[in-house]
């Protein structure tokens, strides 16, 4: 039996419909495979809820959001389907509410009520356009969010006109610059390597210095000890009784000194007593005069016939310049 080419464009036809129609309904959140019913909900906002979010009861998905219309020409209340694909029963004063989450994603959760009669086929849920946690986290992060993005694309329009400022010179000197903050970051990362670095080798010394002051505990302690005996000693001599000494002999210095001042006593006539100085000035001077002659005149003061007869010349009146030491 052989199938006509219309045939077969009527079937691809029928099945593509066929596909299309699943599709359509699969991205409405309609299995047309499960029995489903449709209940309503009307919200005065409802947000980002869009067409084929999810419906839950207590996290549990039971459906999807099937269609979103307007109620009337002002559009005083949204009606949203949902279509529930599990068979769940639903107490009739349950709440609906629409939650976000921090992807941007909505749902529509069913808080269960306590009655015993419960939701059927085309009738109304009751809701409550109080946001949960997270839609509130939302709101509160939305003008943050676009003051965010303000804020990103000035600084984006910053970075274009500062890429437009910069030439190639000073394009050049930016990563010398950059280039000079690497050599330095890499350096400083010798400088504190744990391993090798100068800081490491540093705390490393400090630290067998210490531990060598840890070890020669016992003998700091002994000299520390014996500084402490010797200042013990020090402080033990007789230091007062040599200063008494001390100022005993001062005075007897001091004794000395007042007597030579004084003109009573030879040493202070000697020392304060003019005439005395002159006559044994005199003395001292005649006596020169008298030695001088007698070097002179020898015959004159011995008359052995070795030196011949005795000298007659007239005698000395003053020393000779050698005796008192002046030249001629």
């Amino acid at each position: 039996m052989q199938i006509s080419n219309e045939t077969k464009i009527g079937a691809l036809t029928i099945v593509a419909i066929s596909l299309l129609v699943i599709g359509y309904n699969f991205l409405k959140g309609k299995d047309i495979t499960k029995k489903s019913n449709v209940i309503y909900a009307k919200f005065t906002d409802v947000g980002a809820l869009e067409i084929s979010n999810p419906v839950k009861i207590k996290g549990f998905r039971i459906g999807n959001v099937y269609r979103i219309g307007n109620l009337d020409r002002e559009v005083s209340e949204v009606v949203v389907t949902i279509n529930l694909q599990e068979d769940v029963l639903i107490p009739v004063n349950s709440v609906a509410v629409i939650s976000s989450s921090l992807t941007g994603t909505s749902s529509i959760n069913i808080m269960p009520g306590n009655e015993k009669k419960f939701l059927k086929e085309g009738d109304t849920l009751q809701t409550s356009n109080n946001p949960d946690l997270v839609g509130k986290v939302m709101n509160s992060l939305d003008p943050i969010l676009i003051s965010a993005k303000q804020t990103i694309d000035t600084l984006k329009r910053v970075l274009i006109n500062f890429n437009e400022i910069l030439d190639p010179r000073t394009k050049a000197n930016l990563k010398g610059t950059i280039s000079n903050l690497e050599s330095s970051s890499s350096n400083l990362n010798q400088l504190l390597d744990t391993k090798d670095g100068a800081l490491a080798q540093t705390l490393n010394n400090a630290e067998l210095f210490t531990g060598n002051l840890n070890k020669n505990n016992d003998k700091l302690n002994d000299a520390i000890g014996n500084f402490h005996k010797l200042s013990e000693k020090l402080s033990a001599l007789e230091i007062q009784t040599t200063f008494q000494e001390l100022n005993l002999t001062i005075s007897h210095l001091k004794t000395i000194l007042e007597k030579a001042n004084k003109t009573d006593g030879s040493l202070g006539l000697l020392m304060n007593d003019p005439k005395l100085y002159t006559n044994l000035e005199q003395t001292v001077r005649s006596l020169n005069i008298l030695l001088d002659d007698l070097k002179t005149h020898p015959k004159r003061y011995i008359s052995f016939s070795v030196f011949g007869k005795k000298d007659k010349s007239t005698p000395l009146n003053a020393p000779l310049a050698d005796s008192t030491g002046k030249n001629k």
